[in-house]
């Protein structure tokens, strides 16, 4: 599918965590016709969607996508999935902004909190739930933490959640980690995880796509005060017939099953890998330039690497030379803004692209 006069123009490369740099053959995609969310075409393109969903998920339970941001999908799983107490382990700003979020929604989270750079690991989570007076209805949790480039081991913490805690359903964050970082979500026993399309699936943002299992489907008939767009309960039934409750981006799902495609050609596993072979050419680099790590052990994201510097000024330096070279880097998150710096390197950059960022930010 191609459209008049889009072509890969210079523009800045991103190389920020999100959002990522999207390929021409897709920015060419989402520049055709718009056509109606009800025609056969389109409700053919939302029922393909959710099949490749499924797939990238690992998953034959559910899968869907719906247009808004990655943050709705935390409000819809304590919507949906909590009538009253939620464990969120935080240890970073974006699973602190999950806890805020249940409380916005009127339930009572219960937070147990890691010093940002610091995993969650399966024993912090046993202690919680060993120490409760009663069992969560749902553990919050953040796979790749956008903030600090920390990647909590889910799958072992799902295993300590099911030997605990059988009942409480297992929250997913996994925004910088869907088609970046292994996830298995049936063979880890999850029940919701989601991502946007803005970050290591390489498209804009726009869509939310989410997995859910069908217990957690099951639990959301029993909570009250759901809301419309996002209701599990109602969810299946929709996406079934191609019926999405509210008007999609349609071109934008059309670059999403295109993308899929390409994920699909590229190999899920072997996309893993790059992931992985760019984080370590992101840390041999720190290591060779004053650059270290803000996360000190083994559990660093293949997808987003805090780095730090010595100073502000240093930051200010490593993001003019990227700029002067044509990409386009940020500064840390939040506390972390005066002295790191964050190299998002996901979606469909090719290992020489990083090699010419890695190149261009090198001190004099």
């Amino acid at each position: 599918m191609n459209a008049p006069g889009i072509q890969d123009v210079p523009h800045p490369i991103l190389f920020i965590p999100g959002p990522v740099e999207v390929d021409a053959e897709l920015r060419a995609i989402l520049a055709t016709p718009a056509i109606g969310h009800r025609q056969r075409e389109a409700k053919d393109a939302f029922i393909l969607a959710c099949g490749g969903l499924r797939e990238l998920y690992r998953t034959e339970q559910h899968a869907f996508f719906e247009n808004a941001p990655a943050t709705a999908l935390m409000e819809a799983g304590i919507r949906n999935l909590v009538h009253k107490r939620s464990l969120h382990m935080t240890c970073g700003a974006f699973s602190e902004r999950w806890a805020k979020i249940a409380t916005a929604c009127g339930r009572e989270p219960v937070v147990v909190a890691r010093a940002w750079g610091e995993a969650i690991l399966p024993e912090h989570v046993a202690e919680a739930l060993e120490a409760a007076d009663e069992p969560y209805e749902a553990i919050c949790l953040t796979h790749s933490e956008t903030s600090t480039g920390v990647l909590n081991p889910i799958g072992e913490i799902a295993a300590t959640v099911r030997e605990h805690s059988p009942d409480t359903l297992i929250l997913v964050d996994a925004v910088t980690s869907v088609a970046g970082a292994e996830l298995a979500f049936d063979e880890w026993g999850l029940d919701l995880a989601f991502a946007g399309t803005q970050k290591c699936l390489a498209l804009p943002p726009g869509l939310v796509t989410y997995a859910l299992s069908e217990r957690a489907v099951q639990r959301s008939h029993e909570v009250p005060g759901r809301g419309f767009l996002l209701d599990f309960a109602a969810t299946p039934a929709r996406f079934a017939t191609g019926e999405s409750p509210a008007t999609p981006c349609v071109p934008l799902v059309f670059a999403l099953n295109r993308q899929l495609e390409r994920i699909r050609t590229e190999g899920l596993e072997a996309r893993w890998s790059r992931h992985t072979a760019m984080r370590d050419l992101t840390l041999r680099f720190g290591a060779e330039n004053g650059f270290p790590p803000f996360v000190e052990h083994e559990h660093r994201s293949p997808t987003v690497t805090a780095l730090r510097a010595a100073d502000s000024s240093a930051v200010d330096g490593v993001i003019e030379r990227a700029r002067a070279a044509g990409f386009s880097l940020g500064r840390g998150y939040g506390k972390l803004k005066q002295d790191t710096f964050r190299i998002g390197h996901m979606g469909d950059h090719p290992i020489e692209r990083v090699e010419a960022l890695l190149d261009a930010i090198r001190p004099a």
